[in-house]
């Protein structure tokens, strides 16, 4: 398989400042995923990483750590209204210009999602192998609410109901269907995806991997703070990169 791995890393971070290159358990945030990246390239061979960044400092942090790069996000890709996949578009036209490539697949490792395993992405990787016309696949946790059950918003009258709503009452959320959660730990797409006009990575033709073990992104300073413990602690089930 020919594999572009994208790692993409903006300047701005209202959450937690400097994110991307702030020290988890000793290390650049970054490092977590430049080093995954590496043991993805061992594994099928034919990948190539590149690092999607408007931001010098990162750029060099990510140099320091084994990852040079020449391409630059462009200024329109790097606000908070700019869509991911448009950035990742941009920098698969690049890579495929550059290395003379036509890519199958882009793996997308979201660099502040860093809880996951190599055999995640492999079997991930199998799914989409054998589901020839998935355009997409996400890894997901099974959701811990559940919109079926405990999960409202208003409506038009300005009351409160149950989000999604079906023939049967839901009593428990053990009888109410499965639903998952996006953890945006790491993204594939297939390369007919960029071919669309599509924006987001949720499509009619998208595939989950649900994962069984813990993994969750880095919104704000306490869950960087609680990464922080369980990596410093050794109290995650399997060892990062």
């Amino acid at each position: 398989m020919k594999i572009l791995v994208s790692l993409c890393a903006r300047g701005g971070s209202k959450g937690i400042p400097r994110k991307n290159i702030k020290k988890l358990n000793g290390r650049p945030l970054i490092d977590y995923s430049i080093q995954f990246a590496k043991q993805i390239e061992q594994r099928y061979k034919e990948v190539t990483i590149e690092l999607s960044t408007d931001d010098e400092e990162i750029k060099n942090v990510a140099e320091q750590l084994g990852l040079p790069t020449e391409y630059r996000r462009p200024m329109d890709l790097a606000s908070d209204s700019a869509g991911k996949v448009d950035a990742i578009r941009d920098l698969l036209s690049y890579s495929e210009i550059k290395y003379q490539n036509k890519f199958e697949y882009v793996l997308d490792l979201d660099i502040s999602s860093p809880l996951r395993t190599i055999s995640d992405v492999v079997e991930a990787f199998s799914i989409m192998e054998r589901e020839k016309d998935a355009l997409t696949l996400f890894s997901v946790n099974k959701a811990h609410k559940n919109p079926y059950f405990n999960m409202v918003e208003r409506n038009e009258s300005g009351f409160y109901q149950t989000s999604k709503r079906r023939d049967i009452t839901t009593l428990s959320r053990q009888t109410a269907p499965d639903v998952y959660e996006l953890n945006a730990s790491f993204y594939i797409y297939r390369r007919a995806f960029f071919d669309s006009e599509v924006k987001g990575v949720i499509t009619e033709k998208s595939l989950i991997y649900n994962m069984d073990h813990i993994c969750f992104d880095l919104d704000t300073p306490i869950d960087f703070e609680f990464m922080d413990y369980l990596l410093s602690n050794n109290k995650l089930p399997f060892q990062l990169i």
